[in-house]
């Protein structure tokens, strides 16, 4: 079973794309291996990039898609009600759902298995993350994998991440808070998306990158994560004091 981390892979995200909007650089191949987005030396972003929606005029708060959980669990509710929603969304009987503890962010998840999550996409590992302190819930994760299903393919991997991209990209996020197809460490950030709260969706295409023929970087997949996140910035897990060591 793997560790359900939100901390510092998501705030590593948020801050490893926070340069600024980014325009699609051109759609991912559903090939095997495909060309990462060049980047300019020192930064993941090229030199002098823009956004199409940067220069979109601004929408109005009531406008920007809400980021409120997914499906029937909603952010902020205890255990026993993301329970029901589970079982509501995916008629999930009580010995399939899983439960895992973090040590190091003593935060708590249910994790629930998920055949078709996605239409023809394979079997996905669903997460629900409930906070240090509040004990609600404060991020929903899905995860497509080899972990997840053996029959998975890197095909089937950028074919997934396709289409929730393109879901994403008709949304209606804040403009200033989008972001696509930005190489990060082990993977390319498929879509990053906030709300008028600041709450996020990440889309991340994880796997290994080789250099290929005129220095190409090409990415093959070896898993899929998409999160949902009511707070990326400032998460409800546990933090040692300042001052005692």
């Amino acid at each position: 079973m793997r560790k359900i981390y939100l901390v510092p892979a998501l705030v590593g995200l948020l801050t490893s794309v926070a340069t600024g909007p980014l325009a699609a650089q051109g759609a991912v191949p559903k090939q095997k291996a495909a060309p990462a987005p060049r980047a300019a030396a020192g930064t993941p972003v090229a030199a002098g990039a823009t956004s199409a929606a940067a220069a979109e005029t601004p929408t109005p708060d009531d406008k920007i898609k809400a980021i409120d959980g997914f499906r029937s669990a909603k952010f902020g509710m205890n255990e026993a009600d993301v329970r029901v929603a589970m079982t509501k969304d995916f008629n999930a009987k009580s010995d399939a759902i899983k439960v895992q503890d973090n040590a190091s962010e003593l935060t708590r998840s249910v994790l629930l298995s998920v055949p078709e999550l996605l239409p023809n996409g394979g079997t996905a590992e669903l997460s629900y993350v409930f906070g240090y302190k509040s004990k609600s819930l404060i991020q929903i994760g899905a995860v497509w994998s080899k972990g997840t299903d053996a029959a998975i393919t890197a095909e089937k991997l950028f074919s997934n991440a396709n289409i929730l991209r393109a879901h994403f990209l008709s949304e209606g996020f804040k403009p200033d808070s989008v972001a696509v197809n930005m190489p990060v460490s082990g993977g390319i950030v498929m879509f990053r998306g906030s709300d008028a709260k600041d709450r996020s969706v990440i889309l991340l295409l994880q796997g290994t990158f080789e250099n290929k023929e005129n220095n190409q970087r090409v990415l093959t997949p070896t898993s899929l994560l998409l999160f949902y996140v009511a707070d990326a910035k400032s998460p409800d897990i546990f933090k040692l004091p300042p001052g005692q060591f």
